[in-house]
């Protein structure tokens, strides 16, 4: 049954959020792949930064979302048949982040993570998203940079599991998808070292219309 379980939350959590809502969208609405513009990320920032507010906050919503579903889901089962709340919602959490990341619905080249990656923090320790959102909010209203902002925060949260003491597996599966996003961003950090990543601004500003 564990085995079955496992094997069920890594399936349901990789397709579900394998749907990208900026692809969806700028393809529905636009009548354009919003990985053909801009930075050519499929997210939130990018596709704000594209299209404006209109549409983008649904996209930050669903994100959310498509991770919050399966993961609630399944935490609860491991909770029910394992007594692992927290290791079922850092597992199926991963596997939310690695189909946001390559989804099968789109030859497998998707977006950084980091909105599914919050979710999934929010609900393997609320406190542990709570103080990276905390973070991410004072980094970017005083850097304007959400690239840095965003990593920073992520980073926060292994940190706060291990201080809470969360089981070590729910630790270790939740460093391994910060650093998973980190890694996904390198080219902004790379934009950032060489001053030209754009900042982030809450007003509705297009870079173009498709």
């Amino acid at each position: 049954m564990n085995i079955l379980l496992f094997v069920a939350a890594a399936v349901t959590a990789y397709i579900f959020a394998g749907v990208n809502p900026a692809i969806e969208f700028s393809k529905r609405i636009y009548h354009t792949d919003i990985r053909t513009c801009g930075s050519g990320n499929p997210g939130f920032t990018n596709f704000k930064r594209t299209f404006g507010n209109k549409w983008a906050w649904w996209v930050l919503v669903l994100d959310l979302a498509k991770a919050a579903v399966p993961v609630v889901i399944f935490a609860n089962l491991f909770e029910h048949f394992m007594g692992a709340y927290q290791i079922g919602a850092a597992f199926t959490g991963v596997f939310a982040i690695l189909g946001h990341a390559y989804p099968v619905w789109y030859r497998f080249k998707g977006g950084k993570g980091f909105l599914v990656n919050m979710s999934v923090m929010w609900l393997v320790d609320w406190r542990a998203g709570l103080i990276a959102l905390a973070v991410m909010i004072v980094l970017l209203l005083v850097t304007k940079y959400m690239s840095l902002s965003t990593v920073v925060a992520m980073l926060t949260c292994p940190i706060t599991l291990a201080v809470t003491k969360a089981p070590l597996a729910a630790v270790l599966l939740c460093t391994g998808a910060v650093l998973f996003m980190a890694w996904r961003h390198k080219e902004n950090f790379k934009r950032l070292i060489n001053g030209t990543e754009s900042k982030f601004h809450l007003s509705s500003k297009k870079t173009q219309h498709t």
